[in-house]
């Protein structure tokens, strides 16, 4: 018998009934219990007072706090959230826990609903409390029990009332369940899912196992449907009406992630009707591939943790659905549910509009890690109790969803015996779906090969079956259960991911790391990350690594990935005038999309139209003649675009939604005319130049038209992004943290000639960081044909530079009245040289603060790529910036510097001037962050460059409401 008090118990519990599935709706009569609940916090885990949970105990002077959720989100005084990826925030001695255990007790007065059913039995259910929790009704103590993220019952029917019922639930917020469950997230105590009190008329089931499958090469789906009581199982569409254990089998449409065709059907025992979804599919391996329903799978998926940014892990179905659409919207196609089993709720809607679920038991130990894996649980007998507990609620709730084809044990949980009984536990209650688990290298309890962050070069050498791994792991399907760190600016290299699992049949694709940032609402930074609420330990904004920034909008990296990912491919044929079409999805043929031309000149559209492309079966290609073009071939640039659309409408998106699209280059871009001819003149301590105006002594230029400039220099700092500081564990170099080492964002600049004759001005000059003895011998030659100022660059390095530039370009000050852009180039979006997947070339139009991304951390962000001309204006007055060859911009209301020492949004304050940066050329963004870094092809390394760009002072209105273009 332990002597420790019961949340510091290895047990997972005791009292409760055993899991079994979860299902929304019957006919079964629900009363919900969430709401307002009177609610006190204790700073300790006092288990002795126990007198809250009985009857008559007047809490009238508690306050109130709403549930679902956390306590820490509630208002003042109810403590703070705190943030860790690896490490415990508190100290590693388990199964014990500190004595400073904040502690909530909640209460819940209720009245049964009218027409409550006198017979039959009544569950309590709990879906989700962080960390452990003890519960009373109406005085009597119902048991306890850990698991934050599964469910637990309780049988009450005796102890009701019908009116005045009690409900009194004492939550720990650390307990041992909480050396389960570190898992890279905001801890967050509370009841943050729903709290339900279900009747169950006699004769109800006490849990049931849709056994569904499906034979590819005949067409048929068998079902039968294991329940503990003698029911009637009837499925009007496929006239099936059968008795529990019975098996039939009936012609059916397969279910999968792209067809997810479900049939509703009812589970009929005593008094209760069980509605059923039935999708009919079958998992397995073959020839070392993960096949459903006999075709091989690509995984463009997504790590989901749950998450709001002012309900924390409280989600309603509203915000669910959003996720799912958006998902569907972007064209992801997997979920794993890192790292627990999501609201069951959630899985209803994978299997309404259809997405391959990795689900994934609420299990991770990662804290022991950089203990040497000393005491970790899943390597203790005494906890393999509790392990298989947790594997058993996941696998029992959410074992009747069609979406869900794995499972999967936990995640960075090193290697261990209790791992292994949860496999064993789960292959012979479940041996219809795969299982997975990453930390164990030799696969001895998996059906998948799974890796976290593996480089491009690796993941090739798997796919290749080359990998020096144990001859049955070579055997194995494998996947990339996280790839993409998709931390602020970024993640880079996904297209180069994505050709490497399209080449290879065993590399089945894999799962960006994450769905979400999750930052947190907070008073004065807007979104807070690890720090800004005050814990003693914390991992900073690392928590902020979502496609999505906290309020669902989706980020560039969402954008970037939904092309990479996009299940048709559209290129130029082998043909001139025509147009290669791929279909790449695994199921669906191509007959429920519609394709659309267009053609633009400089950007301008000038024709569109139909394009009929014929139902491509999966995997086929075709080559479709384009029409012929709507104007006459002239000496400007123009495309095509070719678009693949929604023929109809879906539950996620109308019709007209764009799945795919691909550009095709008529011809090539128009580098600008020369501008030269007028000579500099000197006067006054000033040099003329056409329409420029330069300071005499330093060469610098003043004005080009009457519009003031500042500060014209070489520009090679960008403020670093989080791929570019990269994580304390990388083996890689950490550019980011070795630009700054070198000195790159202190650059000097050594003017050693400013010289005129009748052709240009030349400014010649040194740039070099202090305490080094390299540097960029740089030299700026401008020239003039009275109208238009051009700039040449030409840029020398000097010493040994070991380490690639951040950028390349140059940097100029503007006014802030300067502040509406349209441009000639890539768009609408940022991009990057590794992120780049999702830039068309069109004519787009922002304001300058349209073109900043919001990343939670500031960083580096709105470079627009292959940019021909910008223009920047206000009302009647403007400059035109042309450049030769294509360069990137960038433009802001402050400097690189400014950005690089914000925190937070709050810390940057628009200043009385535009920065306008013209880039040659761009460090990639890579993923180092957590995974790879920059590939070398993405490399700027130091060498000789020359670039040009030309001024011209405009005088056309810019009218830009909000950023909007054409391609």
């Amino acid at each position: 018998m332990s002597t420790l008090p019961w949340h510091e118990d290895v047990s997972p519990g005791r009292g409760g009934l055993p899991p079994r599935a979860w299902y929304a709706r019957s006919d079964a009569v629900l009363l919900a219990l969430d709401g307002a609940w009177r609610f006190r916090l204790s700073p300790t885990a006092d288990t002795e007072d126990e007198s809250f949970a009985a009857e008559g105990y007047d809490a009238s002077a508690w306050e109130e706090i709403a549930v679902p959720g956390h306590w820490v989100l509630q208002g003042k005084g109810h403590g703070a959230p705190a943030y860790t990826n690896v490490v415990y925030p508190f100290p590693v001695d388990p199964p014990r826990v500190p004595t400073e255990n904040p502690t909530g007790d909640h209460l819940r007065r209720f009245d049964l609903p009218e027409g409550w059913p006198e017979a039959g039995e009544a569950v309590l259910r709990f879906d989700g409390i962080e960390s452990a929790a003890r519960v009373w009704l109406n005085g009597e103590e119902l048991g306890e029990f850990k698991g934050s993220r599964l469910p637990h019952e309780f049988a009450v029917g005796p102890l009701l009332k019908e009116r005045g019922n009690v409900l009194a639930v004492r939550v720990h917020q650390w307990s041992s369940g909480s050396y389960l469950e570190d898992q890279d997230q905001w801890w967050l105590p509370g009841i943050f899912r729903d709290v339900t009190l279900l009747h169950r008329p006699e004769g109800a089931a006490g849990d049931f196992f849709t056994h569904v499958s499906y034979d590819h090469t005949d067409g048929t789906g068998t079902l039968r449907v294991e329940c503990d009581v003698q029911g009637r199982v009837t499925v009007p569409e496929l006239g099936i009406d059968i008795r529990t254990g019975e098996s039939v089998t009936v012609p059916v449409e397969p279910w999968t992630a792209e067809t997810p065709r479900l049939y509703d059907g009812e589970l009929a025992t005593g008094d209760e009707r069980i509605p059923l979804r039935l999708g009919f599919r079958t998992v397995a391996v073959e020839d070392g591939v993960i096949k459903v329903n006999g075709r091989r799978i690509l995984f463009r998926g997504v790590n989901r943790h749950e998450f709001h940014p002012e309900r924390g892990r409280s989600l309603d179905l509203a915000t669910m659905r959003r996720d799912v659409e958006l998902m569907k919207l972007h064209n992801i196609n997997a979920v794993r549910t890192s790292h627990y089993p999501p609201h069951p709720a959630f899985l209803d809607l994978c299997d309404e509009y259809g997405l391959w679920v990795i689900d994934e038991c609420d299990l991770e130990t990662h804290g022991f890690q950089d203990l040497g894996w000393r005491a970790n649980p899943v390597d203790d007998a005494r906890w393999t109790p509790a392990l298989l507990d947790r594997a058993a609620r996941m696998v029992e709730r959410d074992k009747n969803h069609a979406s869900v084809i794995v499972w999967s044990l936990g995640n960075e949980c090193g290697t261990g015996a209790g791992l292994t009984a949860m496999a064993e536990w789960i292959r012979d209650r479940d041996p219809s779906r795969l299982v997975h688990y990453e930390g164990d290298l030799s696969c001895k309890d998996t059906d998948v090969y799974s890796r976290m962050y593996a480089p491009h070069a690796e993941v090739e050498q798997i796919g290749r079956r080359e990998d020096p791994g144990p001859d049955p792991r070579r055997e194995l399907p494998f996947i990339l259960c996280e790839y993409g760190h998709a931390m602020g600016n970024g993640p880079g290299g996904l297209a180069d991911y994505q050709r490497l699992f399209e080449r290879y049949e065993r590399c089945q694709g894999g799962f960006v790391w994450e769905w979400i940032d999750h930052g947190l609402v907070h008073p004065e930074h807007g979104y807070g990350y690890g720090g800004d609420f005050g814990e003693e330990l914390h991992d900073g904004n690392f928590v902020c690594d979502g496609l999505l920034f906290p309020d669902r909008t989706p980020s560039p990296g969402m954008v970037e990935y939904k092309k990479v990912i996009e299940p048709v491919r559209i290129e130029a044929g082998t043909a001139e005038g025509t147009v290669r079409i791929t279909n790449g999805h695994d199921f669906a043929d191509l007959s429920g999309l519609a394709f659309a031309w267009t053609f633009a000149v400089e950007g301008e559209t000038v024709g569109t139209g139909p394009l009929t492309v014929p139902g491509l079966a999966p995997g086929e290609s075709t080559e479709i003649a384009l029409p012929a073009p709507p104007v006459e071939r002239t000496d400007r640039e123009a495309h095509w675009t070719v678009r693949a659309l929604l023929a109809h409408d879906m539950p996620w998106a109308a019709s007209g939604h764009e799945i795919a699209w691909g550009q095709l280059a008529v011809s090539e871009p128009v580098p600008p005319t020369s501008a030269a001819g007028a000579p500099p003149v000197r006067h006054a301590g000033r040099i003329t130049l056409g329409p420029g105006s330069f300071d005499a002594r330093t060469g610098e230029p003043l004005a080009i038209g009457g519009i003031p400039l500042t500060g014209l220099l070489l520009d090679v700092w960008r403020a670093p992004t989080d791929n570019d500081n990269g994580a304390a564990w990388q083996p890689d170099e950490r550019y980011g943290l070795l630009w700054r080492e070198l000195g790159l964002h202190r650059m000097r600049h050594r003017i050693d000639a400013v010289e005129t004759d009748a052709e240009a001005l030349t400014v010649r000059t040194r740039v070099a960081p202090a305490a080094q003895d390299l540097g960029l011998v740089t030299t700026y030659r401008w020239t003039s044909d009275g109208t238009r100022l051009r700039l040449t660059v030409s840029v020398t390095p000097e010493g040994e530079w070991r380490l690639p530039l951040p950028r390349l370009g140059v940097r100029l000050g503007l006014p802030a009245a300067l502040d509406r852009a349209a441009w000639f180039g890539g768009g609408p979006g940022e991009a990057y040289p590794d992120t780049r997947a999702a830039a068309r070339t069109g004519r787009w139009e922002a304001t300058v603060d349209e073109l900043q991304t919001p990343y939670v951390r500031p960083q580096e962000n709105g470079a627009r790529i292959d940019t021909r001309w910008i223009e920047l204006g206000h009302v009647s007055t403007g400059l035109r910036v042309e450049g030769d060859p294509l360069f990137w911009f960038t433009a802001r209301r402050w400097t690189s510097e400014q950005l690089d020492a914000a925190e937070h949004h709050g810390d940057l304050t628009p200043g009385d001037t535009v920065w306008l940066t013209l880039d040659h050329a761009q460090q990639g963004i890579g993923s180092q962050s957590c995974g790879p870094g920059v590939l070398q092809e993405y490399r700027l390394d130091a060498a000789p460059a020359t670039f040009s760009f030309t001024f011209t002072p405009t005088f056309t209105p810019l009218d830009v409401r909000g950023a909007r273009g054409t391609a």
